[in-house]
């Protein structure tokens, strides 16, 4: 992986090339191929997770988000199964904010 500070300078100067050339269909062209490709990963995430989410959910009769509500309360203990259904549940939340910041 390389170097955030790296990444971020190559991003400057691709905008500084953009802006330069009035567009440049290269880098709109491969622009929107990572995009997409960051859609398609954040979707496939989340339909994963919602899979392990909805066992709980069964399970437990209650939804990710009214258990999550109530764990962060300390009204369902520290078992396993809520510690694991927790982190499955910022998972997801996680992987929505993305998904809603890369989407057009």
């Amino acid at each position: 992986m390389k170097n955030p500070s790296k990444i971020l300078n190559q991003l400057k100067i691709l905008k500084a090339l953009y802006s330069q050339e009035n567009q440049n269909e290269l880098i709109e062209r491969y622009l929107d191929e990572i995009i997409t490709h960051e859609i398609n990963i954040a979707q496939q995430q989340i339909a994963e997770i919602e899979t392990d989410l909805k066992q709980f959910e069964y399970q437990y009769q209650m939804s990710s988000k009214d258990f999550y509500r109530r764990f962060k309360r300390g009204e369902l203990g520290d078992d396993i199964d809520f510690v694991e259904w927790s982190a499955f549940y910022q998972m997801w939340c996680s992987a929505q904010k993305r998904l809603k910041l890369i989407q057009p």
